[in-house]
């Protein structure tokens, strides 16, 4: 069983920011066209992370197969995650932090990353909420934190502040 763990997000920022620029500059490369987001808990200052980098990659539905083509050439195709025509998961365990991007056509059902990024930036209250729900899954199963946090966004996707993006 895989445990989860979680440490203060200024622990990664700055290697994390510039793993981020790193990445961001190689898929712009491949996807001029794509609108590259930092995502995920590193993303939000004063927040607990699991130590990860999460990138959201959203391009157009037309090119959103050549993408797909193109970010596999870079990446691993997240196995465990879900695929379909608007939205593909991608990993890179070798870099530093580790790499999670998702790739999601813009304005499709899973185009929804960034939108949690800016409500938690935008209302501390969300950000502590999610703090303290990370905190009660320390060193407990992943899968029950995955499963606690699905739960917690699918809340966040019923406020004002998400409903207004």
């Amino acid at each position: 069983m895989e445990l989860v763990h979680f440490i203060e997000q200024s622990h990664f920022h700055e290697q994390a920011e510039k793993t981020f620029l790193e990445q961001k500059e190689k898929i712009l490369r491949l996807l001029p066209e794509a609108d590259i987001q930092h995502v995920g808990s590193t993303a939000i200052p004063n927040s607990l992370t699991k130590g990860d980098l999460d990138i959201q990659v959203r391009v157009p539905a037309e090119i959103f197969t050549v993408a797909v083509e193109k970010l596999s050439a870079l990446y691993a195709i997240n196995e465990g995650s879900v695929q379909t025509d608007y939205f593909r998961a991608f990993q890179d365990d070798t870099t530093d932090p580790p790499l999670g991007v998702q790739l999601t056509v813009i304005s499709s059902e899973l185009d929804i990353f960034w939108k949690f990024r800016e409500v938690l930036l935008a209302n501390d209250t969300y950000r502590a909420e999610y703090d303290e729900l990370k905190k009660a899954y320390e060193g407990k199963s992943m899968e029950a934190y995955r499963e606690a946090k699905q739960r917690f966004f699918a809340r966040l996707m019923e406020t004002p502040e998400f409903q207004r993006l």
